[in-house]
């Protein structure tokens, strides 16, 4: 079995274990959605605003020292609570030990794995091609999910403190290696997009943005300390996380998530079109607090799936009209702590 038939096969088991939990299909009407930064050069409208400076225009920070360059590929372990929890990191051959590196944290779905998201979100060559760490955390329990408030499995059940677990990630991470501080990030796909959400809400003195996949808010209360930028990917035919939401699920709709973030960030004004392509369009709240900004990327028929990347026909169609991988990078390179 190759690799890429080996994540449709784990994801398609995904698929049976959430639609067995009383998901349900929603085909509900596509809304315009939101999205910064995103290449527009064949898309229907121009950009919105010119490209964001890259991170050599920020102030120069200060050299590491005494760090060691670790294997570009490895699986690192950390003891928290009862149990020893692992993480994938790769590091991009251009990592200097004394120069400060960005960081990408991509949490899994619901019965996937670290190595299934790499399959997946294809992150690894765009860490390699823009400079930064990507790190795949691996979920806990007999199915793998994270603490995301509504979602999911044994984490949800149990309680589980996974935004303490983050918090520990990234002190090994920066005693290890060379970390930006300023410049860390998360993402994540299904139950790891809930978790990137829960993140900037729990986490927001370290966390810089996050731009989830197929997953929203699962979280009642949420009360950052400041106004943390987000992207959000969804499609309108996601069978497992409805974009229309679901009551039984208690998962609020993607409309609510997207304006819920404008209203905690502060933005004023209507959303704007930033991207359009084909089935899949984007929306931005611009004037925010803080230069924060809070953007919606919908695909038209999407699937439970990240947007140009590996498909996974089970769950659903896949559009190869945006890059959520590349548009979010653009987005956190404009987005960094204060």
């Amino acid at each position: 079995m190759n690799r890429a038939t080996a994540l449709v096969f784990a994801v398609g088991a995904l698929a049976w274990a959430c639609g067995s939990s009383g998901g349900t299909s929603a085909s509900v009407p596509a809304i315009a959605d939101a999205d910064a930064a995103i290449p527009t050069a064949d898309a229907s409208i121009p950009a919105a605003d010119a490209a964001p400076p890259g991170f050599d225009a920020a102030p120069p920070l200060a050299p590491c020292v005494g760090k060691s360059t670790p294997k570009r590929d490895d699986t690192w372990q950390i003891a928290f609570g009862a149990d020893t929890r692992s993480f994938d990191v790769h590091v991009p051959a251009t990592y200097d030990p004394k120069v400060p590196i960005p960081v990408v944290l991509n949490f899994h779905g619901y019965t996937s794995n670290a190595p299934q998201e790499v399959l997946l979100s294809d992150m690894n060559d765009k860490a390699d091609t823009a400079g930064f760490v990507v790190v795949y955390p691996q979920g806990t329990g007999t199915a793998q999910s994270w603490n995301a408030g509504a979602c999911c499995g044994d984490a949800a059940a149990q309680n589980k403190d996974d935004v303490g677990l983050v918090g520990a990630i990234l002190d090994v991470l920066e005693d290890r290696l060379c970390v930006d501080a300023k410049r860390v990030f998360a993402t994540g796909m299904s139950n790891g997009g809930f978790m990137s959400h829960r993140l900037a809400c729990e986490l927001s003195t370290r966390i810089a943005a996050v731009a989830p996949v197929a997953g929203v808010l699962g979280v009642t209360t949420c009360n950052p300390t400041r106004p943390v930028p987000v992207m959000h990917f969804h499609g309108t035919l996601d069978p497992l996380v409805p974009y229309g939401g679901s009551a039984l699920l208690k998962f609020p709709s993607v409309t609510d998530t997207f304006s819920g973030w404008a209203k905690r960030q502060g933005c004023t004004g209507d959303a704007i079109e930033t991207y359009r392509k084909v089935d899949a369009h984007c929306q931005s709240y611009r004037a925010c607090s803080q230069g924060s900004e809070v953007t919606l990327c919908t695909v038209d028929g999407g699937g439970h799936t990240w947007p140009g990347g590996t498909p996974i026909p089970t769950l659903g169609y896949t559009s190869p009209n945006l890059s959520a991988t590349d548009a979010m990078w653009d987005f956190f390179v404009k987005h960094p702590l204060p």
